[in-house]
């Protein structure tokens, strides 16, 4: 059988997930075993060459709708994220419950070495629970094929 030619930013089918508990955050999930991870409290970064997983939590007194997250977090993203386009944002459902879609693109942080950047395309969920929103935000570069590992984290994320 031929090895699995991967184009850029692609995460293989055949990797290994393992498990992610923030205690602090209240949240758990499953991530690409061999990751680089940053953890500042409740939030968390899995980074590897061109993807990543990033979870913030931030209090909420409700559920994020569409509409909600229409207008405040479209307008929290376009202040925050460089070259930020909206793609889509649409209600979906999640182990851990109904959740909100937000996907949109965006340039990367230069490469402080080359220079290069690249144009990410970014799947964030927003699940609430216990006072909080959880944000997961699956990320790499536009035109990878992550479909099958984004599915695999973002319904391994649960709630406590």
């Amino acid at each position: 059988m031929p090895a699995e030619s991967n184009p850029p930013g692609d995460i293989p089918d055949n990797l290994a997930f393992v498990p992610y508990k923030n205690v602090k955050g209240g949240y758990r999930f499953v991530h690409p075993e061999g990751w680089a991870e940053v953890t500042h409290g409740t939030d968390v970064h899995f980074t590897d060459k061109l993807n990543g997983v990033a979870v913030n939590v931030v209090t909420a007194t409700q559920r994020p709708t569409v509409g909600s997250a229409r207008r405040d977090d479209v307008a929290r993203l376009r202040q925050t994220v460089p070259a930020f386009e909206l793609r889509s944002v649409t209600g979906v459902s999640l182990p851990a419950g109904p959740a909100v879609l937000i996907v949109y693109r965006r340039n990367t942080t230069p490469d402080p070495v080359t220079g290069r950047q690249y144009r990410d395309e970014v799947q964030e969920y927003d699940v609430w629970g216990h006072g909080r929103v959880v944000r997961l935000a699956l990320f790499g570069v536009v035109g990878a094929d992550n479909v099958d590992a984004y599915r695999t984290m973002s319904r391994s994320l649960t709630l406590s």
